[in-house]
């Protein structure tokens, strides 16, 4: 089952945040069609956030078709995200994780690394749009 978690700093609303983890998980092959989500109860608990935060993250996931609420039961994964096959990731997550490891011993931290991603990623993505 998914946990979740918020990043204050991260200037992204809580409900954005869950509804993307639930995505990632859905890209990654950690979460299957059928699977149940974590009640808002629970996730309320967990992050110490509004339930109204949690049903409206569910509720988007709802309307891209990737959740199914089902009355007194729970919300459940009823759609999938098209993509690279889960374990197209393994070999990336090796090489991103040496690489994670190659920034921090030339002295990067956990922003640096952040800001160098981002960085990069929207270079490259400005790139292959020209």
């Amino acid at each position: 089952m998914i946990e979740f978690s918020l990043d204050a700093r991260s200037g992204v609303a809580s409900y954005l945040q869950v509804a993307q983890q639930v995505r990632h998980a859905l890209r990654l092959g950690l979460l299957h069609e059928g699977d149940q989500l974590p009640t808002v109860k629970d996730v309320v608990a967990r992050l110490a956030i509004n339930p109204n935060t949690v049903l409206k993250a569910y509720k988007e996931l709802e309307r891209e078709g990737l959740v199914t609420a089902r009355q007194g039961v729970g919300t459940f994964v009823s759609g999938s995200l098209a993509g690279a096959p889960p374990a197209a990731y393994e070999p990336l997550r090796r090489d991103l994780s040496r690489w994670l490891a190659k920034a921090r011993r030339a002295g990067l931290d956990d922003e640096g690394i952040e800001a160098l991603f981002a960085s990069t990623f929207r270079a490259t993505a400005e790139q292959d749009i020209a």
